[in-house]
């Protein structure tokens, strides 16, 4: 059968379009990117770094500072780990099983995504606190959980539990579970098609899930606002520091800490976008492989 559409109609609708729209468009991009991205970055460090390295370093040497790096990595180093074993078990469940509330257990994943953080915090006070349904129990028992590190954690876990599902989710699904019937067929265990057959399939999905819910856990703001009580030294993550640094008028300091976030978001995006590339390159070498085996 030949084809009904001339050669010359193939090519992408962008080879076509006037040169004016191609580099207008292209421009406004980069105009929007320059204004909302890069003047920003710009003014961070530029302030961060007006007093000199003497008075930067000063600032994130600071034992608040110190702390609330600490508290930090330590929320991250819990709820990233915590959001892969969820996300790898809820994700595999609903790609390859069928199950009652599956529906709904997807709901349940991306409510975070939709609830304000301001709102999961206040659940949490509303749950925890000393007036809370679990606050007597809790004072009794001589816990602490709200205006501590440990409702910190479970504000960070909640707001960043979606991340990791919501990669894997899709690329199991359209994965299928041929290959893994086919490994436990042969004589593999469990574990061993999970780590041989399913990781090595799901594997840049899997850390593109880690570093944005990494990057999440380290800048969130609204919930972790409402459980800690900003008390310095103790309950203030880097996002609440810079925040009372502000308040306090101390522009330079809070600019100085403000640099370490605006890092951490550079990298991320760095690495998403090599995560990205990678990912782009594993599809079109697949694809280039079903072409040639179907020839």
């Amino acid at each position: 059968m030949t084809d009904p559409l001339p050669p010359q109609r193939k090519h992408h609708p962008r080879f076509h379009e006037p040169w004016p729209i191609r580099f207008g468009m292209t421009g406004l991009a980069l105009l929007f990117l320059f204004f909302f991205l890069g003047l920003p970055l710009a003014a961070v460090f530029s302030r961060a770094l007006e007093a000199g390295w003497a008075t930067y370093w000063q600032a994130i040497s600071d034992p608040d500072t110190r702390s609330a790096i600490r508290l930090t990595l330590l929320a991250a180093a819990i709820a990233v780990p915590c959001n892969v074993i969820f996300g790898v078990m809820a994700s595999w469940a609903i790609a390859k099983y069928e199950f009652r509330g599956k529906r709904l257990l997807i709901t349940f994943i991306d409510l975070p995504l939709s609830v304000s953080p301001v709102i999961s915090g206040m659940t949490f006070v509303l749950l925890f606190g000393a007036r809370g349904i679990l606050g007597p129990w809790l004072e009794v028992h001589q816990m602490q959980i709200v205006f501590a590190a440990p409702g910190i954690i479970l504000a960070t876990l909640f707001v960043t539990f979606p991340y990791v599902a919501r990669e894997l989710i899709p690329l199991m699904q359209s994965a299928g579970s041929e290959e893994e019937e086919v490994s436990l067929t042969l004589g593999a265990g469990g574990w061993q098609t999970f780590f041989r057959v399913t990781l090595p399939g799901i594997k840049w999905g899997l850390l593109y899930g880690i570093i944005l819910s990494n990057a999440r856990a380290m800048g969130e703001f609204g919930a972790v606002s409402v459980v800690s009580g900003h008390i310095r030294g103790l309950t203030n993550t880097l996002p609440l520091h810079v925040e009372i640094l502000y308040n306090d008028y101390q522009m330079t300091a809070a600019f100085a800490v403000a640099s370490l976030l605006a890092l951490l978001a550079v990298f991320t995006l760095v690495v998403k976008s090599l995560i990205e590339w990678q990912i782009q390159r594993q599809r079109a070498t697949a694809v280039g492989l079903i072409k040639r085996d179907t020839r």
